[in-house]
């Protein structure tokens, strides 16, 4: 019953949030969206990948059934848009139409990673790399959308910038030796600093393109989840603390390149900040009505995804995990309310998302 009641409080936020926007533009022009399967909203439906899931039970709480959402029904940057004001959920760019472009397009490809060779085993995905590359296409239908380069830069500039990548070097790179010798070559320490060297690299070419309100999402608890706990010896039971200790290196340097972003960028407009998702996730699932954490709602394949047409669970909000990877909406409510505006100061940092959209431009942080 708890859960019930916290995801209506949840609700509620988002639809005061909707109200307020109601006869009145967004909170920002356009949101821009780069991840992965957390994020994918349809890019992988006609890639030669298993990493795909346009198919019954996926969307069976989604207005829209299967779109290839990793999800029962919406994942969380469709509710960071919903937050924001936008009347629609932020269009995948395989089907980005002209008209919808200046509102923003979402990039994330299920299995993809910040390097080129994760989730490869899976079948075709589009990797950081590539969505940045998709990125430029748009930004050029953009100006000739609005009429100039400098007029789409000035609405570029105004836009929100989601990135959340890193989940898939990990999970379908470092900790699979069957198909990669990442573990064989570096140490956990080593990989964190690989990854955050490509990532550097790739968010100051985003910058380059305009992105000025930049979210970084760090990495959640990779080792907590059902994926992970049968897997690799713990049975269910209990969390593969090597794989969270890991991710934590990750985010640590992460966090420390967001303070280099904001100094080194800091005579632009430029703002960066970081979405702690691993201190969101790791309270009690309890504590806010969730009974089942350590299994997914609905049956399994072999690459823990929902088998095909089999129903799932019917106490879906009573779960944290979908499948054996992937949050339920339930979940993805109450994170998606905390990384908008956030009850806990250490769930973003420097700043929240609500925060990050009011900076002025010359705005200290």
């Amino acid at each position: 019953m708890r859960s019930v009641v916290v995801i209506l409080i949840a609700l509620c936020l988002v639809w005061n949030y909707k109200l307020g926007q109601v006869m009145a533009e967004p909170q920002v022009p356009c949101f821009f969206i780069f991840g992965d399967s957390l994020a994918d909203t349809g890019n992988n439906n006609n890639l030669p990948t298993k990493a795909k899931v346009d198919y019954y039970p996926y969307g069976v709480d989604f207005p829209e059934g299967p779109t290839g959402r990793f999800c029962n029904g919406r994942t969380a940057v469709d509710i960071i848009a919903e937050l924001l004001g936008f009347d629609n959920f932020i269009p995948p760019f395989a089907s980005v139409n002209g008209s919808t472009i200046p509102r923003g397009v979402n990039y994330a490809s299920g299995s993809a990673g910040i390097l080129r060779e994760s989730g490869r085993h899976l079948g075709e995905n589009i990797d950081l790399g590539r969505q940045l590359k998709n990125h430029r296409i748009i930004l050029s239908n953009l100006g000739e959308i609005l009429g100039s380069k400098r007029l789409a830069k000035q609405h570029l500039g105004k836009c929100l910038y989601w990135i959340g990548m890193g989940n898939n070097d990990y999970i379908n790179n470092y900790y699979l030796p069957q198909y990669y010798h990442s573990s064989n070559l570096y140490t956990p320490q080593e990989f964190a600093s690989l990854l955050i060297h490509h990532y550097h690299r790739q968010i100051t070419k985003l910058y380059n393109y305009g992105a000025r309100k930049v979210a970084l999402v760090g990495l959640g608890q990779i080792g907590s989840t059902p994926s992970a706990m049968s897997l690799y010896g713990t049975n269910g039971s209990a969390p593969v603390n090597y794989m969270n200790e890991a991710v934590q290196l990750f985010n640590e340097k992460l966090m420390t390149l967001v303070d280099h972003l904001n100094s080194n960028l800091s005579t632009s407009d430029a703002k960066f900040t970081y979405i702690n998702s691993y201190k969101i996730g790791s309270g009690d699932p309890s504590s806010v009505g969730f009974k089942v954490w350590n299994v997914g709602c609905c049956r399994v394949n072999r690459y823990g995804q929902c088998s095909a047409s089999v129903s799932p669970c019917s106490n879906r909000k009573e779960h944290v995990f979908w499948d054996s990877f992937h949050p339920t909406e339930a979940y993805n409510l109450i994170s998606a309310t905390q990384i908008f505006k956030a009850d806990d100061p250490s769930f973003a940092y420097p700043l929240d998302i609500s925060h990050l959209l009011h900076l002025s431009s010359n705005m200290p942080i």
